[in-house]
């Protein structure tokens, strides 16, 4: 059940990470401003913030095994379609399908773990299963730079294709003897205010990891002169370091009985780094790199952690309802924040970009503190 959620999130986050590895080719092939090229990644976010939602409440209805593999199976087909795409508007469109049918498998890759894992292990393996986001991003960083844009796209959809396969073989349903005692349904979903908090907190942590994930490949090869596939490796070495902190933090959180401390620590932490990476923008290479991964990796250390509190505030009769409210709020910011940097970006300068989005994980840390625990 692990390694099936594990590789449908893998599938997806691929296409979600795998655009800014493309986006030099994309930039180049439809003529695209450094605005526009931030609006063609909010494609597939701006899909997922439509039908998250209206995926966790079906995960809650019929199961996690029918949406993931139906959901995957819409993405890789529209991603083909991508493939051959005879305008950016295409384009846009396509990818936004994309993301709204392969947003499935955020909340029913995650009820399925959060079922089938007791409280005393549920952070370390939803830890590992949110290693798939950075895994994705991986196999993006080293596979699609070495492809044509065309093939780009085809591979993603094979990806996604083989996470609906794998997920119809191996998912099974298992029903938790306490969901008759939770309220089902969106409305007490909607009216636990824990849960927008932690929805709020954790959208001003997405910020700094986007800042990087969306936009590390074109800094490093605009700015500096790094090759495609050089600039690809430091956003590979951002996900290795960043599926580590991923598992080490969901068992940490498992070992002092809280989410929520380990989440806050993270996004100081975040913060911080960033915060380095731009000061370091014009410092030697081998402190740049350094810097990015450092703070990429803890930029995207605190998803686990936020996905794992999330379930466990709404409990498991809910927990498909409250992961899709949780990305649809992660989904949304994700809509606002490539565009909005890039703006950013073209009226001052990249170190001021950074700078702002710096901020953000600090913003989300006071908004968390209201939470106990």
């Amino acid at each position: 059940m692990l390694a099936a959620g594990t590789a449908a999130q893998t599938s997806y986050s691929a296409v979600l990470i795998g655009l800014p590895v493309v986006g030099p080719a994309l930039r180049d092939h439809y003529d695209l401003s450094l605005v526009q090229l931030g609006v063609a990644f909010d494609s597939v976010w701006i899909g997922g913030m439509l039908t998250l939602l209206a995926w966790g409440l079906l995960a809650d209805r019929v199961g996690e095994r029918l949406v993931l593999s139906s959901g995957l199976t819409i993405c890789a087909a529209a991603l083909v379609g991508a493939a051959y795409a005879s305008s950016f508007g295409v384009l846009f469109l396509l990818l936004g399908l994309a993301g709204a049918a392969g947003a499935s498998v955020n909340a029913a890759s995650g009820r399925a773990v959060m079922i089938w894992f007791p409280a005393t292990e549920r952070g370390l393996a939803l830890g590992v299963r949110q290693t798939a986001i950075p895994l994705g991003g991986l196999v993006a960083a080293l596979v699609l730079p070495a492809v044509s844009l065309r093939a780009a796209f085809i591979v993603l959809a094979a990806l996604s294709l083989a996470g609906a396969l794998f997920g119809v073989a191996v998912i099974r349903e298992r029903e938790a003897s306490d969901d008759v005692l939770e309220p089902r349904g969106l409305g007490a979903t909607l009216r636990d205010g824990r849960l927008w908090l932690l929805c709020l907190g954790s959208s001003f942590y997405l910020v700094a990891q986007l800042a990087i994930t969306a936009f590390v490949v074109l800094f490093l090869h605009d700015e500096r002169g790094f090759s495609l596939g050089a600039a690809a490796g430091v956003l590979a070495g951002v996900q290795v370091l960043a599926a580590a902190l991923r598992i080490g933090g969901g068992r940490w959180s498992d070992l002092v009985g809280s989410r929520l401390r380990p989440l806050r620590l993270v996004g100081v932490v975040s913060s911080v780094t960033l915060g380095v990476v731009a000061a370091l923008l014009s410092a030697p290479t081998v402190l740049l790199v350094a810097a990015f991964v450092v703070a990429g990796g803890f930029a995207m250390a605190w998803n686990g952690l936020s996905f794992t509190a999330a379930a466990e505030l709404a409990g498991r009769a809910r927990s498909g309802a409250a992961l899709g409210m949780q990305q649809t709020a992660l989904a949304a910011m994700g809509a606002v924040v490539p565009p909005a940097f890039a703006a950013i970006v073209d009226v001052s300068s990249w170190r001021i970009g950074f700078a702002v989005a710096a901020v953000f994980p600090l913003a989300g840390v006071q908004l968390l503190r209201s939470l106990h625990a």
